[in-house]
């Protein structure tokens, strides 16, 4: 187990900023940071980043928590991964005490695949360098193909034995179980029993997250067997999921982000001919078709991809459909065609970097330009061509979210295609109608499955839960104000000389905390909410055994679930900076009661609210035709009618004393 030394080293050491930066791209917005949320699809950014309190939140997922949070969230790791993980990033030695066996048994199933994929990755690759196979085939390849012994280490490049099962036997050898070897994809397990290696023969790429944890692989074959295909990757696995991967992400995110430009190619070579060359900013789909997906992975850490196509025909057709779906994601997109007879990776080759470069950006076309002239040269003057051809054109500019852009794309297609924009804009408004109306049919379809009755009201007011409120506005108090000292004012009963009961105000200086906590004590008061009772306890105790409360100290005890409702809480503020309400001349009305005010009517209200269920209850209950027992209720209820009113005039002595 890692000692807690060095989690707290890696606590105070870590910057969420300097983290997340790597996963998602991060603009400035005042004091914090705000970027696309990486859990869910959106457009507007909703994920904000606090470089003072050290915490993030996802409004769109309602996720949030510190850095380790993060990174158990975005990258499933487990809590041991995520320290891991950042005293790698920051240099961390890290110091452990012995693992007991039990701890090795609890390792879970997702993170048995993971263990079996990095140890495969660690054999191929050292097969490739270390055995006389390994040499004489995959490593003379790659020396062929013109990769250096640093690109071949870099990107982990091994290779897996002609024999049938030497893999599986090594990994079985070392301790790592046969299901897991199956469901990783590595072995191939058959009906009768025997098993053999998927990728036997084939020079290997590793596939890697956007963390750079191993997924999976894509394997090579060298012979020329015309049963065998030529390229193939790892199955479906519950940790490799083709349609959201892209090869080489781990390596590209920082000169992505740093560039603000994503390049797209078709294979692994292309990504590492062209990491070699010095272009960094590139990412592979790995022969697949592009997904959504894929494009929201780059949307993360740019809004700008530039396509780069090796020329072929065929392929270029199917890369058309991608740039539609990227243009729908709402990113700018350029295409780079190579020379005949050349793809990425030859052309990388053969030219230095400056002159990589400067063909790139010479030669990158806007989409718009690009499909025309495409497109053009397949209609070849033939009119009827030429008119689908435009109306394909205009399909492509109708994905487009931004109007805007749509109108800028309009004019530019009609300069282009000697068109009148008028004719252009009453097809876009077409197609755009189209949509609509489609969307419309769905939209009624979903609704008859929600069809209310007849007389019942068609809008519902959903019920203010009063208590959830009260308890959560508890939380926040004990979150933001807990260890702070105030000054707290009480109305007392006493005997004055006639005899008379008369209120006299006695002050007291008390630490938030504690006079949240004996207050609900002295009430019996338990919270209803059980996460709320949770965060509850656990801060009263934190308090006890603190002095001062230290947000990144106390979020390394939570759960997923406790991080995301205290980053909630201490992100209000960044929050109502998304909704960025003034510019919509809407002003939010802030807090301007002192904590002492803020404190004890809220206290006095849980009471009030409390005293109100009670009576609630003793009304529904009651359903004696005696007397003697309807008097005793009536009583009861008179009694805690006398309490709600003094509860009710002591919020109004407080909300004066205060003023």
């Amino acid at each position: 187990m890692i000692t807690r030394e060095t989690i707290d080293k890696v606590f105070e050491t870590a910057r969420v900023e300097e983290v997340i930066g790597d996963f998602v791209q991060l603009k400035r917005a005042g004091s914090n940071y705000k970027g696309l949320s990486p859990f869910s699809d959106e457009r507007s950014p909703s994920f904000m980043v606090s470089p003072v309190k050290q915490i993030w939140k996802d409004f769109s997922s309602g996720k949030g928590g510190s850095v380790v949070t993060f990174l158990m969230e975005h990258e499933h790791f487990t809590y041991p991964e995520a320290i891991r993980f950042l005293a790698n990033k920051y240099n961390i030695e890290i110091e452990e005490t012995e693992t007991s066996q039990e701890d090795k048994i609890e390792a879970n199933e997702k993170e048995s695949m993971y263990l079996v994929s990095e140890f495969a990755k660690t054999y191929f690759h050292d097969t490739l360098l270390n055995t006389e196979e390994g040499k004489a085939i995959g490593l003379s390849y790659f020396k062929e193909r013109g990769f250096t012994n640093e690109t071949i280490a870099k990107f982990g490049l091994g290779y897996s034995p002609e024999t049938w099962d030497v893999f599986t036997k090594e990994a079985l050898s070392k301790g790592y179980q046969l299901d897991y070897l199956e469901k990783v994809g590595l072995t191939i397990l058959r009906e009768d029993g025997k098993h053999f290696d998927r990728f036997k023969g084939r020079v290997m790429f590793p596939i890697q997250s956007l963390s750079g944890r191993n997924l999976g692989f894509g394997g090579r074959i060298l012979t020329n067997d015309k049963k065998a295909a030529k390229y193939l990757n790892s199955p479906e696995s519950e940790i490799y999921h083709k349609s959201k991967v892209l090869y080489g992400i781990f390596h590209a995110k920082q000169a992505i982000a740093k560039q603000n430009n994503c390049y797209l190619v078709e294979g692994y070579t292309d990504v590492i001919q062209l990491h070699q060359a010095g272009i960094e900013n590139v990412v592979a789909s790995s022969g697949t078709a592009l997904t959504p997906d894929q494009i929201r992975l780059i949307n993360r850490l740019t809004k700008n991809i530039t396509v780069l196509f090796d020329g072929d025909a065929a392929g270029l057709r199917a890369s058309i459909r991608g740039i539609d779906l990227i243009l729908e994601e709402g990113m700018n997109v350029k295409v780079c065609t190579f020379p005949d007879g050349d793809d990425p990776d030859s052309f990388a080759k053969k030219n230095s970097y400056e002159d990589l470069v400067l063909y790139l950006e010479n030669n990158a076309k806007d989409f718009i330009q690009f499909k025309a002239s495409l497109l053009m040269d397949e209609a070849n003057n033939d009119p009827i061509k030429k008119a689908d051809l435009i109306r394909d054109m205009v399909v492509s500019i109708s994905k487009i979210p931004d109007r805007i852009k749509r109108e800028i794309y309009i004019q530019e297609c009609s300069r282009i295609m000697d068109i009148s924009e008028q004719v252009l804009l009453n097809t876009l408004a077409q197609l755009v109608q189209k949509d609509i109306s489609e969307a419309g049919k769905k939209l009624k379809q979903e609704q008859k499955a929600f069809e209310v009755v007849k007389n019942e009201p068609l809008i519902q007011h959903e019920k203010v839960n009063i208590v959830y409120e009260l308890e959560r506005k508890l939380i926040e108090m004990l979150l933001l104000y807990g260890s702070q000292e105030a000054d707290f004012d009480d109305f007392i009963l006493k005997a004055n000389d006639d005899g008379e009961m008369i209120e006299e105000k006695e002050s007291s200086t008390e630490k938030v905390h504690r006079r949240i906590y004996l207050s609900l004590q002295e009430d019996e008061v338990e919270l209803a909410n059980p996460l709320f009772k949770e965060l509850y306890n656990d801060l009263i105790s934190y308090y006890n055994q603190n002095e001062e409360f230290n947000i990144e100290h106390y979020l390394m005890q939570l759960s997923s679930e406790h991080s995301a409702i205290v980053t909630d809480i201490l992100m209000l503020e960044e929050k109502e900076l998304l909704h960025n309400w003034e510019a919509k001349n809407i002003y939010v009305k802030s807090k301007n009661q002192n904590v002492s005010q803020y404190v004890s009517e809220t206290i006095v209200s849980l009471r009030e609210y409390l005293i109100n269920k009670l009576i609630m209850d003793l009304m529904q209950s009651y359903s004696s035709e005696e007397e003697n027992d309807l008097q005793e209720l009536m009583t009861t209820i008179n009694d805690y009618n006398k309490l709600k009113v003094n509860l009710t005039n002591k919020i109004g002595r407080i909300r004066s004393t205060y003023l």
